[in-house]
């Protein structure tokens, strides 16, 4: 018979926010990671579809914004497949160093056979942003695009992200924020009627675009992500709101 004493141990588990629902550490990490596995063939396209090409201008311009240089090295978190990458490897040049890497190894699979088949050299290495494994001050820009919601701890990433920058090292956050108050109710619709479908009808996955349209509900505002940048030790964090705030690009230095 289990004693009184280990019918009462029940592990400590952390809850965080999966979309809308309340879920174990560890069930969100796993179905993050389920969600990217659907919808990974499809990212591409959905993401021209749901943003009507938008996101590739909102990807150029935190490029020219991040005042990257030849010869740089840059770290793309969460990079996917690899669109940024793509358009840092152009800008810092063959003396450069451009790091794709994802926790997904489906989306880090396309990124990386997008890399190859542009001829661009581009190591592609899966691991949580939480946790790089890089040395401290290696980089000269840092950036996570449509990925930190999806972080469980925001702030352990945005620390790490501090940690592997240089000195006068550059953090780009692009990411879903709040949008312009009077579009709210409109962006409800397109978000939790229109995307669904969208992804029902494109990728066969109605259910992975529930999730993302929640999981931008659930994502900090433009100000509270600015503090959070200034809490992990960034300095002159500001931010551009894009789109009227539909997406927001946060920069930050390590001072």
């Amino acid at each position: 018979m289990m004693s009184e004493k280990n019918t009462n141990q029940n592990p400590h588990s952390e809850s965080t926010h999966f979309g809308f629902k309340t879920v174990s550490e560890a069930d969100k990490a796993k179905k993050v990671g389920e969600v990217f596995h659907s919808v990974a063939s499809k990212y591409d396209l959905m993401n021209d579809v749901m943003s009507a090409g938008m996101h590739r201008g909102w990807k150029r311009f935190a490029v020219e914004i991040s005042g990257v240089k030849t010869g740089d090295k840059v770290l793309d978190i969460a990079g996917g497949s690899g669109d940024l990458s793509k358009l840092f490897a152009k800008k810092i040049g063959a003396e450069g160093q451009v790091i794709l890497t994802d926790i997904n190894a489906s989306m880090l699979s396309v990124g990386r056979d997008r890399m190859l088949d542009a001829g661009l050299n581009v190591p592609a290495l899966q691991c949580d942003a939480e946790k790089l494994p890089f040395p401290d001050n290696y980089f000269d820009c840092v950036i996570v695009a449509f990925g930190l919601r999806n972080m469980t701890h925001k702030d352990k990433a945005l620390a790490e992200m501090q940690r592997v920058l240089k000195v006068g090292g550059r953090l780009l956050v692009l990411e879903f924020s709040k949008v312009w108050q009077p579009l709210e109710k409109l962006y409800d619709v397109y978000s939790f009627k229109l995307l669904p479908l969208m992804g029902k009808i494109l990728a066969k996955d109605a259910q992975s675009y529930q999730y993302l349209a929640e999981s931008i509900r659930m994502h900090p505002d433009q100000e509270t992500l600015k503090q959070m940048m200034i809490d992990a030790g960034l300095g002159k964090v500001d931010y551009y709101n894009l789109s009227a705030g539909v997406v927001a690009l946060h920069k930050g230095y390590k001072l």
